[in-house]
């Protein structure tokens, strides 16, 4: 591995050299122009954020969300003196690697991928940007966009392999000598640098914050449906099993009913442009409560000096945190698991795992021509399946449904 961008850093080296290009660009932004531009972000536009796809005009899409999560990490960042770009980079790739239908699509195809070590949104992002992406060759092949290894390391959201007790990881086997190649400007273990975790604290504010404004806009949820005493006990529970494990009742309690107290949570919502307005405003003060927040306890531990890569960690106090795992528990109480979305979510595992195994099936004969290559180079069925997977996982929704059309039918 050589050093790129005639930087002579580390944190700026590429896996293959490069030669600077004319006007001098700084090689984070560099970085962002080259994750703005892949086929990668274009295609989130058509894949499930929680609402399908074609549903409706209004709901956010996997390429909103990250247009959304980049803006709210961009600020943050910047207001901690990291590196913007980096920071934004890491926002507009954090889900490359997200297969159709959302986290349900990554359900079935974790399910489907035991022989060759699993699934996961976040490790198939890594390959991604590694090696699915045509923009750069080296010596053994593609090395995907050719990022440094800091803009890399900021999009890495879990650092660590598949192991028992945990659903989330970052990258495959097959993956690990690159991961090994990023991580080595880490400290040793498992810490994330600053720019991933302002780009993970970003993905939690917006998602929690829009799914909400979501349910409300398309009538998944009437707000003054949690003046209920019931409904905020279901809702509590709710989060204590999914979202904040080991939290107290009385805990939520306090902050939910602190939450439903402000001023810009909405009582009714009738569908008008004055009622959609005050949904709006609440969405706005809520993401700057939690961004804010962040900012200000990170400011408190570090100081006004800028905070990078390994300097500092963003500090998030326990009562923001469960007031964002509160919002969480309103999509899935009202949007994810409304009545009828459990036959929805079905068919669609159904429609993936019958994709996958005409895929196997058919091998070279039905996949795309820019996997081939690897297909050819793939001398077990795990790392076929692994072929398989990565074709798969590169659909959109609507593409999913047509092939499914076409190859199971």
């Amino acid at each position: 591995m050589s050093v790129a961008d005639g930087y002579g850093q580390p944190e700026t080296q590429r896996l293959v050299d490069e030669q600077p290009k004319a006007g001098g660009r700084d090689p984070f932004t560099r970085d962002r122009a080259r994750v703005l531009h892949c086929a990668a972000l274009r295609r989130l536009a058509a894949k499930t954020q929680v609402l399908t796809v074609g549903d409706s005009d209004i709901p956010r899409t996997r390429l909103t969300h990250t247009l959304e999560v980049a803006q709210i990490a961009r600020e943050m960042g910047a207001a901690l003196g990291a590196d913007p770009d980096l920071v934004e980079l890491g926002a507009l790739a954090h889900d490359l690697g997200h297969p159709p239908f959302g986290h349900n699509g990554e359900d079935a195809l974790h399910a489907l991928a035991g022989p060759c070590g699993g699934f996961e949104g976040n490790a198939q992002t890594l390959r991604v940007l590694t090696r699915l992406e045509a923009k750069a060759y080296g010596p053994d092949g593609s090395v995907g966009l050719n990022l440094t290894r800091a803009s890399l390391d900021a999009c890495t959201k879990y650092p660590w392999p598949a192991r028992p007790g945990t659903r989330k990881f970052g990258y495959y086997e097959d993956d690990h000598a690159v991961f090994s190649w990023l991580r080595s400007v880490a400290p040793p273990g498992e810490r994330r640098c600053m720019e991933a975790q302002i780009m993970d604290w970003s993905d939690d504010v917006a998602y929690s914050v829009h799914d909400v404004e979501d349910a409300i806009l398309l009538g998944h949820l009437d707000p003054a449906l949690l003046e209920s005493e019931r409904e905020q006990d279901a809702l509590i529970d709710l989060c204590g099993e999914v979202y904040a494990v080991g939290a107290e009742t009385g805990e939520l309690r306090e902050v939910l009913a602190g939450l439903l107290q402000l001023g810009v949570w909405p009582r009714a919502f009738d569908g008008s442009h004055r009622q959609t307005s005050q949904v709006k405003t609440m969405t706005s003060q809520l993401i700057g409560r939690f961004s804010l927040a962040a900012q200000r306890a990170t400011r408190e531990r570090y100081g006004l000096r800028p905070l990078r890569r390994y300097e500092a960690d963003l500090i998030v106090e326990q009562s923001t945190r469960l007031e964002v795992a509160l919002l969480k528990s309103v999509a899935l109480r009202y949007v994810m698991r409304r009545p009828g979305a459990a036959h929805i979510y079905q068919r669609q595992r159904d429609m993936l795992t019958e994709l996958v195994g005409a895929l196997v099936l058919r091998g070279s004969r039905a996949l795309e021509p820019w996997l081939l290559e690897q297909w050819q180079a793939a001398d077990t069925d795990a790392r076929r399946l692994r072929v398989v997977l990565d074709q798969v996982a590169s659909l959109t929704d609507v593409s999913a449904v047509a092939w499914h059309r076409r190859l199971c039918r």
